[in-house]
């Protein structure tokens, strides 16, 4: 079994961020959301050369076989921050392979270098894969999720 090297996008790596997205378009089933508008290149570049957003991608001799998105959040009560993974994704042949925890593991040592106090997902009721490998890696918590629109 091949070596799977993670490493975080940078702002000129826009082949990069568009396999990660194609990846979450397949992996949620989502071509709606991820594929049918996707952003030009400069507002890409300034989406990955911001602090406050992190790409990593999981790769697998040149092709991105998983990855995430997360935004760190500045915080008001103190002086700290928060990782929010956003979307986090392993291509279906690929899974079981500890892709998943590599990129949490990678996110970890981001999160650590620019003085984050804790990361935070979330995982839909079901998902008991994604469940698993969230309470292996750090403490539940239970909450609700409301959606709330732009518009009323």
């Amino acid at each position: 079994m091949r070596m799977i090297g993670v490493r975080q996008l940078g702002a000129s790596d826009l082949a990069g961020f568009r396999a990660l997205n194609a990846l979450f378009a397949e992996v949620f089933a989502d071509p709606e959301s991820y594929a049918a508008k996707p952003p030009g290149d400069a507002w890409l570049q300034r989406l990955l050369a911001r602090d406050d957003f992190v790409a990593l991608v999981a790769e697998d001799d040149g092709a991105v076989v998983g990855g995430l998105a997360a935004y760190v959040l500045e915080k008001f009560e103190q002086e700290r921050s928060e990782i929010y993974i956003y979307d986090l994704a392993v291509a279906e042949a690929n899974r079981r392979r500890g892709i998943a925890t590599a990129l949490i593991r990678f996110l970890q040592q981001v999160a650590a270098a620019r003085g984050a106090w804790v990361i935070y997902v979330q995982a839909d009721h079901g998902d008991d894969p994604a469940i698993a490998l969230y309470t292996g890696l750090g403490a539940r918590e239970d909450v609700l999720h409301f959606d709330i629109p732009v518009k009323s």
